[in-house]
C-alpha cells in the first residue's frame, strides 16, 4: 500500500512539474508574440516616416519626372497590403538610392538618412523577434500541445538595406571599419572599456568592448588582437577569436563630419586572472550580467545584456548576426 501511495505521489509530482513547465513555455511564447507585435508596430511607423520624408524630398528637390515617380512609390508603399508590402518598400528603396543627395538641402538629406537608418534598425529588431518566436514554436512539445493556439505563424520582413554610399549625407560620409572583442570570463562577466563620445564630447562617453579601427589592408582578426591588447592589456591569439559573432552598422557625427561604416564583434573566453575592476591585471571593468541589465549608463551595443547570455550559453552558430 505504501509503495502505491509513493508511486501516485511521484506521478502527481511529475504531472504538476510538466504542467508548470508547459505553462511557463506558453507564457514565454506569449511574451515573444507581444515582442514581435511591438517590433512590427515600430517597423511600420519607421516605414511610414520614410514615406513621408520621401514625399518631402520629391516636393521641391527633385526633377519633375523623378519627383512624380518617387511620390507614386511612396504612396504605393503606404497603402500596400502586407503580402505586397515588401515589393513596394523595395521599390521605394531603389528609387531613393537614385536620388543625388548632394543636391538636397543638408537638413533634408540628414532627415532622409535618419529615416532610412531607423527602418534598417526596426527591421532587424522585428526579424530578431520573428526568429526567436519561430524557434520556440518549432519545438516538439510546443507543437504537440499546440501552445501557440491560433496565433498566425510569424513571417520575416525582408527588404533591401540602402547601400552605405546612398545613405550618407550631402558631401559624403567618412567610411570606418571598427572591430571589437567581447571578452567573457568563467562567471559570464564581460570586460568593458570606457570611451569618450565622438570627437571627445564631454558627457557623451560610453562603455564598449575593447577594440580599434581597422587599418587599410589590415586583416580583421589581426586588428581585433591589436585592439584588445592596446585597449585592455590582454594578449590573445588569432586562433582564440570566435566569430565574428555580430555585425553592426555605424553612423555618427564627429569633428563636423558624418561617419559611417561597419563594426564587427569577436568573442574571447578569458580563463586568466581578471581582478575586480580597472586596477586588476586588465584595463577596463568587468561587468556582471546583472549590472548590464540594471545600468543607466550608455553601453554599446545597446542590447548587450540581451545578446550576451545566449551567445555564452549556446555558443556561436557560425553566422555573423546583424544587431542594432
Amino acid at each position: 500500500m505504501n509503495s502505491l501511495f509513493t508511486l501516485l505521489a511521484v506521478l502527481s509530482a511529475v504531472v504538476v512539474a510538466v504542467g508548470l513547465w508547459l505553462v511557463a513555455t506558453a507564457n514565454r511564447l506569449d511574451r515573444l508574440h507581444v515582442r514581435m507585435d511591438a517590433g512590427w508596430a515600430a517597423l511600420d511607423a519607421a516605414l511610414a516616416r520614410r514615406a513621408v520624408v520621401a514625399r518631402t524630398v520629391a516636393a521641391g528637390s527633385l526633377p519633375r519626372r523623378q519627383a512624380q515617380v518617387v511620390r507614386a512609390a511612396a504612396k504605393e508603399a503606404e497603402s500596400a497590403r502586407r503580402p505586397e508590402r515588401e515589393l513596394a518598400e523595395n521599390e521605394l528603396t531603389r528609387l531613393l538610392s537614385e536620388v543625388d543627395r548632394r543636391r538636397l538641402p543638408a537638413p533634408l538629406a540628414e532627415e532622409l538618412s535618419d529615416a532610412e537608418q531607423r527602418v534598417v534598425i526596426a527591421r532587424r529588431v522585428y526579424n530578431d523577434a520573428v526568429r526567436d518566436t519561430l524557434e520556440l514554436r518549432g519545438r516538439r512539445h510546443v507543437r504537440y500541445f499546440r501552445l501557440a493556439g491560433k496565433a498566425a505563424r510569424p513571417e520575416y520582413f525582408e527588404i533591401a538595406e540602402p547601400e552605405p554610399d546612398t545613405a550618407g549625407l550631402s558631401g559624403g560620409a567618412a567610411e570606418k571599419t571598427i572591430v571589437r572583442v567581447v571578452v567573457a570570463d568563467a562567471d559570464g562577466r564581460v570586460l568593458l572599456c570606457h570611451e569618450p563620445g565622438p570627437g571627445g564630447e564631454a558627457g557623451a562617453g560610453f562603455w564598449a568592448a575593447a577594440g580599434c579601427e581597422v587599418g587599410e589592408g589590415e586583416d580583421l582578426r589581426a586588428a581585433a588582437v591589436r585592439g584588445l591588447r592596446v585597449a585592455s592589456g590582454i594578449e590573445a591569439d588569432v586562433e582564440s577569436l570566435v566569430g565574428p559573432v555580430w555585425r553592426r552598422s555605424l553612423r555618427f557625427s564627429a569633428g563636423g563630419r558624418r561617419h559611417q561604416g561597419t563594426e564587427w564583434f569577436f568573442l574571447v573566453h578569458h580563463a586568466g586572472e581578471t581582478g575586480d575592476g580597472a586596477d586588476g591585471p586588465s584595463r577596463g571593468v568587468w561587468w556582471s550580467q546583472a549590472r548590464l541589465r540594471e545600468t543607466d549608463e550608455t553601453v554599446y551595443p545597446t542590447r548587450l545584456a540581451e545578446l550576451l547570455p545566449p551567445l555564452l550559453e549556446s555558443g556561436w552558430d557560425g553566422r555573423p548576426r546583424s544587431i542594432p
